[in-house]
């Protein structure tokens, strides 16, 4: 039996360029999937009425250490080296796999209610096979679309960071391959799989290969963090990737602040994506996000949050970070050559792309979601314009990217399954509390613990 619902009299923004923006629309969705976007449709279907409400695809967050959730904003000040010392080597090592399974069931969650629809969860959490399987579980049952990146462990700074020479394990990777992402997996829908890896630098180059070919063995994207700060830009992680004869389609580059030119151009010609997660970019200190950069060099940068230790977890956060960080390097740039602004500075449309249809591109998915339309899965959120910090709707574009905030996303749709509507989740969102706080009490007592016994 076919399953309608009709999403109708909204202002729609497509990011489809072939449809473009409906200032008055409905959208039809049947089985999961978007059946048609057009000004008007009559169809047997479950209404829901958007009059006021600007209907658009979900975000797409190209990474995010997920399993942070339950240590949030336990580092607000920190910068990039204060982060491996505060973050990794004091938290990740006491972390069970009870503690993932709370960080993602509240953190999945936690995009949802913000109308983030799809994930990259960068998991560099697997102390042990359990912990991946944790993650798994909460992440399937939050109904997220999201690809489950496989991270190394993180019981030890010293060996797993910095020249490591220990590899992810093929063995538990192959494993997790195979009972979750089989071909006949009941999750295939929702759930894809990539391996998050360090990188050159991080890692000797044995491992690093090791790593690489173990992904394409897989036939699994490759995500892994570069050129974030200076000592990872003086890697020339990129340069050192593609002399061991590694660069490919396959492989999401993030951050990428301290590129050189030839890295950019090793990149795009290789076919690479990025992404970029601007708030802890500026505030950390990895670098200026380099929005603009990418473009330049023919490439579709994505956003992404990062870590809730110690920036917001929402992508209307890093919209606004991207947007005036550029703009305002740019303009500095300007006024210090005395030069006129140029046209091809960052647009509040650029950005809305960036944040949905090109992170779907970064993680794979753009046959999938990323815009409305038709033929794709239904991944949608409604955000209310008759709110006071969004009336009145001028340009909805605008609306979305510089004024409306979390509490604005009333409607959350992830194929085709109200994951959040009138603006609650349709979730135990209670429980997911207790579990993360509980988590919380007990990684700041093993934290503690094991800081006295150093």
């Amino acid at each position: 039996m076919t399953s309608r619902m009709l999403l109708r009299s909204g202002h729609v923004v497509t990011m489809d360029p072939d449809i473009g923006d409906l200032p008055q629309g409905d959208v039809l969705i049947e089985d999961g999937k978007i059946a048609a976007v057009e000004r008007e449709i009559s169809a047997d279907a479950e209404v829901l009425d958007m009059t006021g409400r600007i209907v658009a695809p979900g975000f797409v967050d190209t990474h995010r250490h997920t399993w942070e959730a339950s240590i949030r904003g336990c580092a607000p000040d920190a910068t990039l080296d204060d982060y491996f010392v505060d973050v990794l080597d004091t938290f990740a090592p006491v972390y069970r796999a009870v503690d993932v399974y709370a960080a993602n069931l509240a953190g999945s969650l936690e995009c949802l209610s913000a109308g983030i629809t799809t994930l990259v969860d960068w998991s560099h959490i697997n102390n042990s096979p359990d912990h991946p399987d944790a993650a798994l579980q909460a992440l399937k049952e939050t109904g997220i679309r999201a690809q489950y990146a496989y991270g190394s462990a993180n019981t030890s700074l010293a060996a797993y960071w910095f020249e490591s020479k220990i590899a992810i394990p093929g063995d538990d990777v192959r494993r997790v391959r195979e009972r979750y992402f089989s071909s006949d997996s009941p999750d295939g829908g929702l759930l894809t799989m990539g391996l998050a890896t360090r990188g050159p630098g991080f890692c000797v180059n044995d491992v690093v290969e090791s790593e690489w070919h173990l992904a394409r063995e897989l036939s699994i994207p490759i995500t892994v963090h570069v050129g974030m700060g200076r000592l990872a830009g003086r890697f020339g992680m990129v340069k050192q990737l593609h002399d061991l004869g590694l660069l490919g389609p396959d492989t999401t580059y993030v951050h990428c602040c301290h590129f050189s030119d030839e890295e950019w151009r090793l990149v795009a010609d290789s076919g690479g994506t990025i992404s970029i997660a601007p708030q802890v970019e500026t505030q950390m200190g990895h670098g200026w996000p380099p929005v603009m950069k990418a473009i330049e060099y023919g490439l579709r940068p994505s956003l992404s949050i990062d870590v809730v230790t110690t920036t917001p977890g929402d992508m209307f956060t890093q919209i606004r970070a991207a947007f005036a960080a550029e703009r305002a390097r740019v303009n500095a740039e300007c006024w210090q050559a005395d030069t006129p602004v140029p046209d091809t500075m960052l647009t509040a449309r650029r950005m809305l792309e960036i944040a949905t249809v090109n992170g779907a591109h970064v993680a794979g998915l753009e046959d999938r979601t990323g815009s409305l339309t038709p033929g794709k899965r239904a991944d949608v959120i409604a955000i209310d314009g008759t709110a006071l910090n969004v009336a009145p709707v001028i340009d909805p574009v605008a609306a979305i990217t510089l004024c409306a905030d979390v509490s604005n996303v009333e409607t959350v749709i992830v194929d085709g399954t109200v994951r959040k509507r009138d603006g609650r989740l349709l979730a135990d969102t209670e429980r997911a509390r207790q579990l993360v706080e509980e988590s919380r009490d007990h990684l700041m007592a093993a934290a503690e613990v094991r800081k006295q016994q150093a």
